[in-house]
């Protein structure tokens, strides 16, 4: 059984600018690694796979769960998808606590969660990723490594079935990338799910891609030959 089935298709039209997407990939690799220059598309396809962004057409099936196939109008909520998202600028709420951002991931109303609300599974990944200290802080008093693993909380907290990071390290100093890729491999190891990362670092590539799809100009290549 194929753990990535993606083929996705969408035109972008911007003014005179066009872009189309064309992005076929699958495999069984639980590791993948979407990699390419910017603009290749890759932040796109991980909107598109999340269900943020409606295709043209497309079909995504991950570990088995059919998640969109537009020929059966079929087209999951990305409520339904369970696919944790977490994209480069990390989306954290700056008027919220650490906590509160957590928490976010599992409230359904309209209403922010509470200050002194307590939740035993959001104080589990605050245990987990050593943010006892910082439970109480808002974004701007976090360094760029407690952001990272409060994004990474809050998108975990509700036990998806699979992982998306757009660029996770792309803000990091190069000691602190080295650090959250070794984090970031544990973590996937224990809980054992599928992850595809986008990236433009090579470094990212060699220590986490199990498969690398290469994407350019919204389609994906072969690997580029070493001269």
């Amino acid at each position: 059984m194929h753990t990535w089935d993606v083929a996705l298709s969408q035109r972008l039209q911007q003014g005179s600018s066009r872009f189309e997407l064309d992005v076929r990939f699958s495999c069984s690799e639980r590791r993948v690694v979407l990699f390419g220059p910017s603009g290749a598309g890759k932040t796109q396809t991980l909107r598109l796979m999340a269900g943020t962004v409606q295709p043209a057409a497309g079909r995504v099936c991950v570990a088995g769960r059919l998640l969109l196939d537009t020929a059966q109008g079929l087209s999951l909520s990305p409520q339904q998808r369970r696919l944790a998202t977490m994209f480069q600028d990390y989306a954290l709420f700056p008027h919220l606590t650490v906590r509160q951002n957590i928490a976010f991931g599992r409230h359904t109303g309209w209403r922010n969660p509470g200050r002194q609300a307590t939740d035993p599974e959001v104080e589990a990944w605050i245990e987990r990723f050593q943010l006892q200290a910082v439970a109480g802080h808002q974004p701007h008093q976090l360094s760029g490594g407690q952001r990272q693993r409060t994004a990474l909380a809050r998108a975990l907290v509700n036990k998806p079935t699979a992982l998306l990071l757009d660029e996770p390290f792309a803000a990091l100093d190069q000691r602190l990338r080295r650090q959250l890729r070794d984090e970031l491999l544990e973590l996937q190891a224990s809980l054992d799910i599928p992850l595809l990362l986008i990236t433009h670092d090579e470094d990212d590539v060699r220590c986490i891609a199990e498969r690398v799809v290469h994407l350019h100009g919204g389609r994906v290549v072969p690997a580029p030959v070493d001269p």
